[in-house]
């Protein structure tokens, strides 16, 4: 019991700080929504379509990146600094490669936009918020490699407080170049983009700073060298991140999918179903750091040659994920004739709302659940099984079914809710059960000789 507490108290206090780190990063999209709103109806639609194809396309990048998790979390056990520093100046090689296939998907945007129906001029809007991130690009995913490596070498709060800072920036960069004050011009939409771009380039200055300054890097660091290029080190990460890419880039999609389908069942309907699946992000963050933590302690166990104390925190986490998860099925459950009213006073979406939130409850507890079997299974380098899982309980399963419920069997917007939450409880399922039998404890080896 004794060893229990101990875990639960080290995962926990891994994953308040990246929990509350990941709410900063919604933070940063919450005031950027807000003050484009003042700007007009149509801007506010324009970023909107274009966060759902910047957030898309991002996402195979930002998994791709999170393959040095292992690799740095259990180098960091073993007591290897060379290889999570060599990790990370691989990591942020594959940053700045990747940002030029993400790069040009951006300048696809507006064709991507007017292919799936979006009216021409909000599409063209989309455009011009989108290029003028562009430069911003491999800032941004080079700060998420320096995060990771951070984060595996449990060093939490850095990556926290450089989202406080970028909060406060973000908000006056807005302010200033949205409505035109400190002598810059107003911008309107474009300058909502241009604040995005200035804040993420700051984020990674910062932190860059920061981790020099504090000689963070200390004992896991190499001179930059030919090795950090070399095919085999970029192949291994690729190896490993590619699949959580292709795991994020299905869970966002699929979701993306989802509202797609609300949107044939009235405007109300789809109101709804952004509200309840708001009040699901934020809540998801709790459990995404748990996730996070688990990735980072199951790894650097694994590392230090303690496969069953790996397996050990693994269940912690996994019962720590879903038991806050159903603290916030209990606050859905009971406040789900409240909770709506936070967001509209529009009657029938509050309706809608209150009705679907029971099913989000149920919703929540598997999410809870299949974030941190992820994070346990990213730890130990193995990432392939999640993306097959997210594979068939999104696409398989939980958005054909929403959708035939919904459109075909006339139950609306719950069917859309009862796909998805059916898909769900098969992935945390496989999961907890490929845990089980093929988890940590029965690791046999750990992924440090293909890297070293």
């Amino acid at each position: 019991m004794n060893a229990l507490r101990t875990e639960l108290r080290r995962v926990t206090a891994l994953a308040l700080p990246v929990a509350a780190t990941q709410i900063g990063t919604m933070l940063l999209g919450f005031v950027d929504t807000i003050m484009v709103g003042r700007v007009g109806t149509d801007a506010l639609a324009a970023s909107a379509i274009a966060n759902v194809w910047i957030y898309g396309t991002t996402q195979l990048a930002l998994g791709t990146i999170f393959g040095i998790d292992p690799i740095v979390a259990q180098a960091h056990g073993a007591g290897r600094g060379d290889v999570a520093g060599r990790a990370l100046q691989r990591g942020l090689v594959l940053a700045l490669l990747l940002s030029v296939p993400v790069g040009l998907a951006w300048v696809g945007c507006e064709r991507f936009l007017v292919w799936t129906g979006q009216d021409v001029e909000l599409a063209r809007m989309a455009q011009r918020y989108t290029l003028v991130q562009l430069p911003s690009l491999p800032f941004f995913l080079a700060f998420h490699a320096l995060r990771q490596y951070l984060q595996g070498r449990e060093m939490v709060r850095p990556a926290l407080l450089v989202m406080v800072l970028a909060n406060g920036l973000n908000a006056l960069l807005n302010w200033a170049l949205i409505f035109g004050h400190l002598g810059m011009p107003a911008l309107g939409l474009e300058g909502a983009g241009i604040a995005t771009g200035l804040t993420r380039v700051a984020c990674f200055a910062i932190l860059v700073w920061w981790v020099l300054a504090l000689r963070l890097h200390a004992g896991a660091w190499v001179p930059w060298s030919r090795d950090a290029f070399a095919w085999p080190g970029l192949r291994e990460i690729l190896r490993l991140g590619v699949p959580v890419g292709f795991q994020t880039s299905l869970e966002v999609w699929a979701f993306s999918g989802a509202a797609l389908i609300a949107g044939h069942l009235g405007a109300a309907a789809l109101a709804a179903h952004s509200v309840v699946l708001n009040m699901a992000a934020l809540s998801f963050m709790m459990p995404l750091g748990v996730g996070l933590a688990a990735s980072t302690r199951v790894g650097n166990l694994l590392g230090a040659c303690r496969p069953d104390d790996a397996q050990r925190a693994a269940w912690v986490a996994i019962a720590l994920g879903a038991g806050v998860m159903m603290l916030s099925a209990l606050l859905f459950v009971v406040g789900r004739h409240g909770l709506p009213r936070i967001y509209t006073s529009e009657p029938e979406v509050i309706a809608l709302a209150t009705r679907i939130l029971p099913i989000a409850a149920a919703f929540q507890i598997f999410d809870g659940t299949q974030v941190v079997g992820c994070g346990v299974l990213r730890g130990m380098g193995r990432t392939r099984p999640a993306a097959w899982f997210n594979l068939i309980g999104y696409w398989v399963i939980g958005l054909p079914l929403g959708g035939w419920l919904a459109l075909r069997a006339g139950f609306g917007l719950d069917g859309i809710w009862w796909g998805l939450a059916i898909g769900l409880a098969l992935v945390s399922a496989l999961l907890v059960a490929w845990i089980h039998r093929r988890g940590p404890a029965n690791a046999a080896r750990t992924i440090l000789p293909d890297t070293s």
